[in-house]
């Protein structure tokens, strides 16, 4: 049995490059953070930073020009990179790490009726009869709010709301340790926003599953996070415990992101980042974001290491390098 606050997932050093005609695209290049049982880890960060790739290295839905992949990912006390494709597919996709993927929406089968499609992973991974699989993916439809009368309906008869919840109940069907949810909620309205969130709360405790949404969307993201991720260029530069990362970030870029997201109850106006993100097939030497930081100095032609601050957050940043800082 899990112990709470047991560490779920444990990624190391997680690279996952891409082969064109110009060189290796470094979309995740060194990647570590811990995702704890019954909490949420919110990956943020600019478009093209490289949170979808991160997503399919986790769950290895690798392209064909997929080059470089290599790292660690502990799941428990099992390192599944170390798996063959044949075993990661039987033991790990879907039955214990899943995933709603980026327009979740228009992913479901148009085809295929709304109950059929949420038993399907239940019979592929967990080898349930069709009987069986049907009253589990029942159970789910409910869990996350879908009435038992869509079961027979197809997905172009449900409204947007309805579609984003039987794409989770299909994630978490087998009851995995892990779901990874890749911007699901960007095609919805505020008011089914705010109602996709508080379901995903309540069923991180109900089925004591553990979170890694990947979003853009700061002010959605709050609401869910137990920890936050901030991703630039590839590589992690900040994580922390999100009551303390939301009003206070470190790292100049996550500064930066957070003074852009309009204020409701303040008159600050919001503040936009100068420049653009670097190409990753060809990222500058040092640290990443040097060319856009306002307090750029010196050592920043320096790749910076990742430093420890205030008990357990971490930023990657020479201006931390001494403990004043």
């Amino acid at each position: 049995m899990a112990q709470e606050n047991e560490t779920v997932l444990r990624v190391r050093n997680l690279r996952l490059y891409f082969q064109t005609r110009g060189g290796p695209v470094q979309a995740v290049d060194g990647v570590d953070f811990d995702l704890r049982k019954n909490e949420a880890t919110v990956i943020i960060g600019e478009s093209g930073c490289g949170k979808s790739s991160l997503a399919k290295a986790i769950l290895r839905l690798l392209p064909r020009n997929a080059g470089r992949y290599d790292g660690e990912i502990w799941l428990h006390d099992q390192n599944i990179m170390a798996l063959n494709d044949e075993s990661f597919r039987k033991e790990i996709r879907w039955r214990r790490i899943s995933m709603v993927p980026q327009a979740a929406m228009n992913a479901l089968n148009p085809v295929m009726k709304i109950g059929d499609q949420v038993a399907e992973p239940a019979m592929v991974h967990l080898n349930m009869d069709e009987e069986d699989a049907m009253k589990s993916a029942v159970r789910m439809l409910e869990h996350v709010g879908v009435p038992i009368d869509f079961l027979h309906r197809y997905a172009f008869e449900l409204s947007g709301g309805m579609r984003q919840r039987s794409a989770l109940a299909m994630a978490l069907v087998t009851l995995p340790d892990v779901v990874i949810l890749d911007e699901p909620t960007s095609a919805l309205d505020v008011l089914t926003q705010a109602s996709i969130m508080n379901l995903m709360k309540r069923m991180k405790h109900e089925l004591e599953t553990s979170f890694i949404l990947i979003t853009h969307d700061i002010a959605t993201s709050s609401e869910l996070a137990d920890n936050v991720a901030v991703m630039y260029a590839g590589q992690i530069v900040e994580v922390g415990d999100a009551r303390r990362f939301f009003p206070k970030p470190l790292h100049p870029y996550s500064h930066a992101l957070m003074a852009s997201v309009p204020r409701l109850r303040e008159t600050i106006e919001p503040e936009f980042i100068t420049g653009q993100p670097p190409s990753l097939l060809n990222p500058p030497t040092g640290c990443r974001f040097k060319d856009r930081c306002p307090r750029r100095f010196e050592k920043c032609d320096q790749e910076p290491p990742m430093y420890t601050r205030e008990g357990d957050r971490l930023v990657k940043c020479w201006l931390y390098e001494q403990p004043s800082a």
